[in-house]
């Protein structure tokens, strides 16, 4: 981790850049060292990846926060990636299809591109989901079946497509490569611009008689249920990521991730705030006056709580460790911050106004202060009193 550069070095924008600075300075370096611009250019391809790499984590609000806090720390299971051993807010690989996309006029469009070129081997496609937990699931953890529909290779084509006892013959438009190139004029010149070959959809091959149970596709489509554990501290809009469990891979490519988004509903009393939790309690005026015990309600479960004497409203109070855990060490929590709100009673029986007054007396009269600067002053007004008008102007 030592020799990396710094994320914001790489790209050339300050800290406090926002996601369009960002982009445009990844567009801007993808244009000047992608790897076909740079043919055979070591040095070009090295900054092309440090830079798709700083991207592809500064463009993701948690794992950018993630850095802004730790540094390269915050991802030591490999570069660019997540600082939570699995936890991901972004498909890496659904970046480089939505940037270069548009930059090279689709050569990278039309699903991930394999490293041996034209059928080789490519990964499946990645299944999206969400799950709703409740706020303290998302505090310790839990667990949650999810149902999926996931696709299969067909038991009775064998994945092939094509009719038991039929042919399968080779796409004679890319001679079973399943891209085309065709050159393109750009500002850049002349390129030489890879597709999917639109006759054979990129399977390299051409059936003439469609297997009646997959239509020809070589999948079918299952219904699976799946046991997902969310760690403890897991916040809302975070992602889980099962490997291997997503679609096939396409010419015996790896199977596609299941992409699990958590969506964390509201709490009535407790606000969360990254690792913190916030809430407000009531506090009867005696016990705020004369101090006494409440009761304090936490994701532990309530906890006694001594106020201290003329405690006045408005007051915070710390419970340490009584908030969220730590997705890298659940065992560091953090702290419960409680707004005491005194509580002034609005209705009083007549004994209770008679004590209250009795307590006012022997402290201060503060009933009766305007009473005495009026006598003190010959009945005068304080300075700056406004005198009441009739009516409503």
């Amino acid at each position: 981790m030592a020799d990396k550069r710094d994320y914001y070095e790489v790209l050339g924008v300050e800290k406090t850049a926002d996601d369009a600075a960002i982009k445009a300075a990844y567009r801007k370096l993808a244009k000047k060292y992608h790897p076909d611009m740079n043919p055979g250019d070591k040095d070009a391809e090295a900054k092309f990846k440090e830079a798709s790499e700083a991207y592809g984590v500064l463009s993701d609000p948690e794992k950018r926060r993630q850095y802004d806090q730790f540094g390269h720390a915050a991802f030591e299971g490999g570069a660019g990636g997540n600082p939570f051993g699995g936890y991901s807010t972004m498909d890496f690989e659904d970046l480089f299809g939505g940037i270069f996309g548009d930059l090279f006029g689709g050569a990278f469009g039309g699903g991930r591109r394999s490293s041996r070129g034209g059928n080789g081997p490519m990964k499946g496609n990645s299944i999206r989901t969400s799950v709703r937990l409740t706020f303290e699931e998302a505090v310790f953890g839990c667990k949650k079946e999810i149902e999926l529909n996931v696709k299969e290779v067909c038991k009775t084509c064998g994945g092939s497509g094509a009719k038991p006892g039929s042919s399968v013959d080779t796409c004679s438009k890319c001679g079973g490569k399943g891209k085309v190139v065709f050159s393109q004029q750009s500002f850049f010149g002349v390129m030489q611009n890879v597709q999917t070959c639109p006759d054979c959809g990129g399977s390299g091959k051409i059936i003439r008689e469609k297997c009646p149970d997959c239509s020809g596709s070589g999948y079918v489509s299952m219904r699976k249920k799946y046991e997902v554990e969310f760690p403890a501290g897991i916040d809302n809009g975070q992602q889980l990521r099962k490997s291997g469990l997503g679609d096939p891979g396409v010419n015996g490519g790896p199977r596609g991730d299941v992409l699990i988004e958590a969506i964390v509903a509201p709490h009535p009393i407790f606000q969360r705030d990254e690792r913190d939790i916030f809430s407000t309690v009531p506090v009867p005026f005696p016990v705020a006056a004369l101090g006494g015990e409440i009761v304090i309600d936490t994701v532990d479960g309530p906890v006694i709580y001594d106020v201290k004497p003329g405690t006045a409203s408005e007051s915070r109070v710390r419970l340490k460790g009584k908030g969220v855990p730590s997705l890298r060490d659940p065992r560091n929590r953090g702290d419960h911050y409680v707004l005491l709100s005194v509580q002034v009673p609005l209705k009083l029986s007549d004994a209770a106004k008679k004590l209250l007054k009795e307590y006012d007396a022997a402290n201060g009269d503060s009933l009766h202060a305007a009473e005495r600067y009026r006598a003190e002053h010959n009945g005068d007004e304080p300075p700056g009193k406004k005198k009441k008008k009739k009516g409503f102007f």
